[in-house]
């Protein structure tokens, strides 16, 4: 069972023009389907992929690249990352939580620059999207997990990173793509994956509103030309809307 984040009040927010995301368990398409939007979309407008998780196997390689400590922390994260994110273990050390917490600030940082470039007039497609609905950073929520903290730092720090989610659930993409799969057919295409985790992850993909955004769902066991061309005609108004020009 997953615990909501706890929601303060927040101040009255608008979707950003041109901004669109495609979320969905691993095993859904994410990559491929955004991938392709750019393409196709690119002869319209100007169009540009960003990824809004939180490491990508590029961001991966720019850790490594880091002075120092650059391939000892791209080990750690990712021996540490399986266990650390899913919240139904303990909380985190300490120094995990803290290099959580910087991560959450990268994210946030990502979804400016993504703001931005759309305010600018160019199509934005987003793989993934941050929510502070419930958390967990396997479903791009708060990593730490304000309900399995303790003591007085730790509890601190979680409640400072839920702020951040929460800050950025006032950025609602125009258009939220979001594709729904079974665990047994993501497992079938995510064979390296575990079972109980895909399984919960489709679960509790169907449950988040993203703070309202308009939301379209395609079913990500179709045909993917049907996926793409339903994709599309969804983003035809996007397209057909008045929207600040480069």
């Amino acid at each position: 069972m997953h615990n909501k984040s706890e929601m303060a009040p927040q101040p009255a927010d608008a979707f950003v023009p041109g901004l669109i995301a495609v979320v969905g368990c691993d095993g859904t398409g994410k990559s491929t389907l955004t991938a392709d939007l750019v393409q196709l979309l690119s002869s319209q407008c100007a169009t540009e992929r960003r990824y809004l998780g939180l490491i990508s196997g590029e961001d991966g390689d720019k850790i490594k690249r880091l002075p120092l400590i650059g391939i000892w922390l791209e080990r750690r994260l990712a021996a540490k990352s399986e266990k650390t994110q899913r919240m139904s273990s303990k909380a985190p050390a300490l120094w995990a939580a803290l290099i959580m917490y910087g991560l959450s600030l990268w994210r946030r940082s990502n979804l400016n620059k993504a703001k931005r470039r759309a305010q600018s007039g160019v199509l934005v497609i987003g793989d993934r999207y941050p929510q502070c609905e419930v958390s967990g950073f396997y479903y791009d929520g708060p990593g730490i997990g304000i309900e399995r903290t303790r003591g007085w730092l730790m509890t601190r720090l979680a409640r400072s990173e839920q702020r951040l989610y929460q800050q950025m659930a006032l950025c609602r993409p125009q258009l939220i793509i979001r594709l729904d799969i079974d665990a047994d057919t993501a497992f079938s295409r995510k064979p390296d994956h575990n079972y109980d985790e895909l399984r919960d992850k489709a679960r509790v993909m169907t449950q988040l509103n993203y703070n309202g955004s308009r939301m379209v769902n395609i079913d990500a066991r179709a045909p993917y030309s049907e996926v793409l061309q339903t994709a599309l005609a969804a983003i035809n108004p996007v397209l057909s809307a008045e929207r600040p020009r480069k």
